[in-house]
């Protein structure tokens, strides 16, 4: 075993802190107000909140450089939208429109009943009007046009808006022949039934969608929100019959995830009583003078400080501040009611018979080294976390990270002058409530009810400490004996082998990417549409677009063919419709056929489009001619049931490659792409986070506890926390997102906390037995491990009750990590290193036995 060399590090950092304890115990008052005054002035920065909010969902939770945004881009630049000719599928954004549908519980939406409810819902809609500057205004004003005409729903059309015609009128699915050509239903009817020839027997579902110019930003807000306003009910005097009808508008997703914020808002309240309450609890003692329920009160004050100092100095530098952020409050808390423990642990530690400049000297030489390396651990992987393409997660981890520094400087400063002050009530033996002097008495003298309230400055005289923690003396004669019992070691192991497998089958069933239904609060009406969309219309996915971004010579008979290959393979996808798919450049090879012309050559090509256009006004849209040269063109193939995020997975990648095999240049492209992409990099990016924040924290043991077995049971318990958190996130129905990635960055971080003191405990112990070196950890370390784990599950659990899906995969992952971390040390590692006593030699450590409290990152007793 290498010997253990840390003085290089360690001595220089207890020395500056002992002299740091000196100085706040001899100046409390300067140390409490300073904290206090800049918190007040860096807090001040929230009035830039507003300014900073960086809620857009699609720059907060798609990846930054994403290459759908740069197709976005391209084909914005050949194929502008021209919204006197609008036709839905040729949009490269999602635009602007509302929409609703109807589903008939009869089973047939296409009944004369069902359709008459459909039609007066469509009429109240079109009369909807809405004044803007004085101007008063409707749908027909602001509608996107075809034709001089408000692109009408197909299904409606054909009926002329007369639910009488339904019995004699006959839909063919999911093509249907119209005056006007033909006309795609899969985004109009859901649920259908037909027969052998495609006649719709019945459909169970009908989507009537409103588009609107998207040039008329302002006026088409209003109009909107009056929308949502008439489906909301509330004082429009609109009532429907159909009770299953479902709405939604361009607007509505982002406005559901910005009222997520004011939701949780109330759950801070809840979240820092809580705290406070089993901060109080667990710093109480049968003692009027020792007890430190103030003590602890302001350690929880000074986390709520350094959230309000790090936000506030983050928001007074611009830093955007995302939806995600929120979660980082309830966090803070737990990691400072951490620290707080330890240094009211040290502090209980000190010989109460010395100065409070004396014992707090003592505490920081022992509890700051414990922080500082905590403090780092977890600074290091939020920082680390910034690499991620996600902005969510970039402002989270940017945030997080600030404000533990924060955390960290307002424990060595401002609590540490609550702990001076305090000490200085404690010395002239003073209540702790009353602060009246009370008698000194034994509390073999007097009852524990009335050593509580009227006598107290109790400690033991042999130690010349504050009394022991009857916690600890639990862990030392009842669990840690019971633990390294022979039965129940190897219960432990079976028990261990059962997680392991369990956790190793969950990471093969977790699933990929954020649903945008789960960005909108439970009882959103948008989720409502979403589970309407869902049952009825995703048998047709997105419209893809195939865009040839180069001028080729499209007169070149080899040249089409090679087209006409291209998109033949991909039509041959599994997730594509063969009989669905559009090309321009088919129907015109079609036309001059009927036409008899010859377009083999440039100028007959050329010269010949412009007759085509007017006889098929759509197919102008699709190609980019400028004079003689045409700089690109795009055709459409239909995908089919895309119904999860595997699928979108697997056909954006399928269609990608193709394109990029295919002897023409082609580039694909839909608006969703923007949002699938997050599939191609989630993976990728989360283990390239955790690796490098794995070997970061590796790198920071290795220098603070230079032993080479602690080092391996460090790198154990991190690799089988993040398995067990990744795996059992399968079973909580927690996909692996953006929102997920925050948390397994902080897996690392608590991973490390958690194993790093009980296994150096134990190689540190100088007993000669396995089982006595596993009790002793278990002695000084279980009661903080428990005390610690609580403290933030604490800090989280009200974000269990949160109506949102960002806040309780928080609370679900942050208690998967806590609960799985704690088990690892009061379970598994100490059961394991009993099987490998012999690799730790106490005669090969000639570290100090004062070390242990260095090593016991957060988890010393109080």
């Amino acid at each position: 075993m290498a010997r253990c060399h840390t003085d290089c590090i360690e001595k220089p950092v207890c020395a500056a802190l002992q002299k740091l304890g000196r100085v706040v115990g001899r100046h409390p008052w300067w140390f409490f107000l300073i904290p206090l005054f800049v918190s007040a002035g860096l807090g001040s920065g929230f009035y830039f909140l507003k300014q900073a909010e960086a809620n857009d969902i699609e720059d907060q939770f798609t990846p930054v450089g994403g290459p759908a945004k740069a197709e976005r881009h391209l084909v914005s630049q050949y194929f502008p939208t021209n919204e006197s000719t609008f036709t839905p599928q040729r949009l490269t954004t999602d635009g602007s429109f509302a929409a609703f549908i109807a589903v008939d519980q009869s089973g047939n939406i296409l009944s004369e009943e069902a359709l008459s409810e459909v039609l007066r819902i469509d009429s109240v809609i079109r009369n909807i009007t809405v004044s803007e500057s004085g101007h008063a205004f409707n749908y027909m004003d602001i509608c996107a046009q075809k034709h001089g005409d408000c692109v009408p729903n197909p299904v409606l059309e054909a009926l002329g808006n007369n639910a009488s015609n339904a019995e004699s009128l006959v839909f063919q699915y999911p093509m249907m022949n119209t005056k006007t050509g033909p006309v795609f239903l899969g985004m109009a009817l859901g649920g259908v039934k037909t027969d052998d020839n495609g006649t719709v027997l019945s459909a169970k579902a009908i989507r009537v969608i409103y588009y609107l110019k998207e040039s008329e930003v302002e006026r088409s807000d209003v109009w909107l929100r009056e929308f949502m306003r008439v489906f909301c009910g509330n004082d429009s005097g609109f009532e429907m019959k159909l009770n299953q009808v479902s709405y939604f508008t361009s607007l509505s997703r982002q406005d559901e995830f910005e009222a997520n914020s004011k939701k949780v808002i109330p759950l801070f309240s809840i979240t820092y009583f809580l705290a406070i309450f089993f901060s109080i609890v667990s710093c109480l003692r049968f003692d009027c003078v020792r007890n430190k329920a103030w003590v602890a009160a302001f350690g929880v004050f000074s986390a709520g400080l350094s959230v309000l100092s790090g936000f506030g100095l983050l928001l007074y530098c611009g830093m955007p501040f995302a939806m995600t952020v929120a979660n980082s409050p309830f966090l803070i808390l737990g990691i400072g009611v951490d620290d707080m423990f330890i240094m009211i642990a040290c502090w209980q530690q000190t010989k109460v018979q010395d100065s409070v400049e004396d014992r707090l000297a003592e505490t920081y030489k022992e509890a700051a080294v414990s922080i500082t390396i905590t403090t780092l651990t977890d600074v290091l992987a939020f920082y680390i976390g910034i690499m991620t393409p996600f902005r969510s997660v970039q402002s989270f981890c940017l945030y997080t990270g600030t404000t533990v520094l924060f955390c960290y400087l307002f424990n060595i400063t401002f609590f540490g002058a609550v702990l001076a002050l305090n000490g200085k009530r404690e010395e002239s033996n003073r209540h702790w409530l009353l602060c009246m002097k009370v008698p000194k008495q034994s509390p073999a003298e007097c009852s524990k009810a009335y050593s509580l309230c009227c006598v107290g400055g109790s400690y033991d005289p042999s130690t010349g400490a504050e009394t022991e923690h009857p916690m600890n003396l639990f862990f030392k004669k009842c669990y840690g004996p019971f633990l390294t019992n022979a039965w129940t070691k190897f219960f432990v192991v079976l028990l261990y082998a059962g997680y392991l497998a369990a956790s190793i089958y969950g990471c093969f069933q977790i699933k990929e990417g954020i649903d945008l239904r789960n960005l909108a609060f439970d009882k959103s009406y948008i989720v409502r549409y979403y589970d309407h969309e869902g049952a009825y219309f995703s048998e047709h996915g997105p419209n893809v677009m195939v865009v040839i971004p180069e001028e080729v010579a499209y007169w070149n008979i080899t040249i089409r063919e090679d087209i006409d290959n291209c998109i033949g393979q991909f039509k041959n996808l599994s997730y594509i419709d063969q009989n669905l798919s559009v090309s321009w450049l088919q129907f015109y090879e079609h036309f001059a056929q009927k036409a008899n012309i010859n377009i083999n050559s440039q100028t007959s090509f050329i010269d010949n489009l412009p007759i085509f256009f007017r006889n098929f006004p759509d197919f102008k849209q699709d190609v980019n001619l400028s004079g003689d040269v045409i700089n690109a063109s795009r055709f459409f193939i239909q995908t089919v049931n895309i119904n999860n995020a595997v699928a979108e997975k697997n056909m954006l990648t399928e269609l990608r490659e193709m394109a990029e095999s295919c002897i023409v240049p082609l580039v694909v492209y839909h608006p969703a792409f923007i949002y699938f992409d997050q599939y191609l990099v989630i993976i990728n990016n989360t283990i390239q986070n955790i690796a490098v924040a794995t070997a970061v924290m590796l790198l920071i043991s290795l220098l603070l506890i230079p032993n080479p077995l602690c080092c391996l049971w460090v790198t154990f318990a991190i690799a089988s926390v993040i398995v067990g958190v990744s795996g059992f996130m399968a079973f909580w129905d927690v996909n692996l997102d953006s929102i997920s990635m925050i948390n397994l960055v902080i897996c690392i971080g608590f991973s490390v906390d958690f194993s790093a003191h009980i296994s150096y405990a134990y190689v540190s112990n100088k007993k000669p037995k396995v089982n006595d070196k596993a009790i002793d950890a278990l002695y000084i370390l279980g009661y903080p491990i428990v005390q610690g784990a609580i403290s933030t599950i604490l800090g989280v659990a009200v974000l269990a009750a949160a109506e949102s899906y960002i806040f309780r995969t928080f609370f679900k992952i942050m208690f998967l990590v806590i609960g799985f971390g704690a088990f690892h040390g009061l379970a598994f590692i100490p059961v394991f290193l009993t099987f490998f006593g012999l690799c730790g030699k106490p005669s090969e450590l000639n570290c100090e036995e004062k070390m242990l409290p260095y090593i016991s990152f957060q988890y010393t007793s109080p």
